[in-house]
């Protein structure tokens, strides 16, 4: 996840398309998604963490509102 996030970062600062970002943010949460699922002791805040990116990610995708850090 790590490797992913410092991908998204880059992606970020170099001004990559919208759709590029969106793309590595849903595998972001689909590998988050699979860290929580496997690991379910003690991950309360990363299930919350993860609602919150999922509403994040539909409003992106949906255009309904634009979030500090996700164009």
């Amino acid at each position: 996840m790590m490797t992913r996030l410092e991908r998204i970062e880059t992606l970020e600062r170099t001004g990559a398309p919208a759709r590029v970002l969106l793309d590595e943010v849903r595998g972001l949460l689909a590998d988050a998604e699979a860290w929580v699922r496997s690991e379910p002791a003690g991950t309360d805040l990363a299930k919350s963490a993860l609602e919150r990116c999922r509403e994040a990610l539909h409003e992106a995708e949906t255009g309904t509102e634009a979030r500090a850090g996700l164009w």
